[in-house]
């Protein structure tokens, strides 16, 4: 039976994300922001947690999981690059690393930003992109340990994914991003359309997660820097991608 993904909310407004099979019983969860939610979710499917994986070192997505390896055991794994600012870990990994998620083969992609040693992981046979806090339904992360070259990179990167990987992102920050890209990119009737969705979604207390990377690629402003109406949205044109990028994060940050 292929894996499934359930999304798991802690804290204020992060996610945390349980992978799990049913046939084997086992799970993994990803960025536990807290153990309690995802410990009773897994008891709830009947699933014993085998991995912790982690995308990056930031509190709100790595505070639960001591509680859960220490009621569980489990494995830890996390970027290598924050190492020294991650404890317990038992295994590491970089760019291009392959590494097994419940006998599944999941790919690691470092996307700098956010945090210099952020990493994703996308699990192609579960068609799902575990992107942390480096790319968000109509956003990215804020740029707290990089630049606008490592995201703009970043971003590429994880473009280049099949059009149907969902995205499983770190906080539901939708509705927000949304008002945002609504100033940026005012003629894109995909926006406009993702827009309303995300409206209804948020007004019946619904999640906007999972999106996909080919609705990204269609509606996100950060991934579609390198657009000439994206440029020209912004009185840009002519510009590097990067630079348009960059002012896009830019307006966010003050928005």
């Amino acid at each position: 039976m292929a894996l499934k993904v359930e999304l798991v909310p802690v804290l204020s407004d992060n996610y945390s994300y349980l992978i799990y099979d049913e046939d084997q019983k086992k799970a993994a969860v990803v960025d536990p922001g807290e153990a309690g939610p995802l410990l009773v979710r897994a008891q709830e499917r009947g699933v014993s947690i085998e991995q912790v994986l982690l995308t990056h070192h930031h509190g709100d997505h790595i505070e639960g999981t001591a509680e859960i390896v220490a009621a569980t055991g489990c494995s830890v794994v996390g970027p290598a690059y924050e190492a020294s600012k991650i404890s317990g870990m038992t295994e590491t990994v970089s760019e291009g690393d392959h590494l097994e998620v419940l006998g599944e083969k999941a790919e690691v992609f470092h996307v700098p930003g956010h945090t210099q040693g952020h990493i994703a992981i996308s699990i192609a046979s579960a068609n799902a992109l575990f992107s942390g806090d480096s790319l968000f339904v109509l956003g990215c992360g804020r740029l707290f340990e990089g630049g606008p070259a490592d995201m703009w990179s970043a971003l590429q990167k994880l473009r280049e994914l099949p059009d149907e990987t969902q995205v499983f992102c770190g906080h539901e920050y939708t509705l927000a991003n949304a008002k945002f890209c609504a100033t940026i990119e005012q003629g894109n009737a995909a926006l406009t359309d993702r827009i309303a969705e995300i409206e209804a979604l948020r007004e019946k207390g619904l999640p906007t997660i999972p999106s996909t990377i080919g609705v990204e690629k269609a509606t996100n402003p950060f991934m579609r820097a390198d657009q000439a109406n994206v440029a020209e949205s912004i009185d840009m044109v002519g510009a590097a991608a990067v630079e348009v990028f960059a002012e896009i994060r830019s307006r966010k940050d003050s928005f």
